[in-house]
């Protein structure tokens, strides 16, 4: 049997690769599907530590999280849509809309 310890291992491994994708990467894509990468590994933390501690509270917690991420994913990705058909690129270093 695999031991909690294991879990959260992995989680932490997951949720590095995700913060070195948004420090890294300039691809707005990319950033968002490493955000998604890092609130992942935190469900997974969730959902280790509930079964940890025989509660149920994590795993209802993560389907919150879940939903919201979806949301975020759905008008991140329009944002991002209509960027590139303004300016014609999703680098960004290369969008400066608030800039005056």
């Amino acid at each position: 049997m695999v031991g909690t310890a294991y879990y959260l291992y992995v989680a932490a491994i997951l949720f590095g690769i995700g913060v070195l994708g948004v420090l890294i990467r300039r691809n707005a894509i990319v950033i968002f599907m490493s955000i998604e990468l890092m609130l992942n590994a935190v469900n997974l933390t969730f959902v280790a530590l509930s079964r940890q501690l025989q509660s149920i509270d994590g795993q209802i917690f993560v389907f919150f999280v879940m939903t919201v991420a979806a949301a975020e994913v759905a008008v991140g990705l329009a944002i991002i849509i209509s960027i590139f058909r303004l300016r014609g690129t999703v680098h960004v270093d290369e969008i400066h809309l608030l800039r005056g």
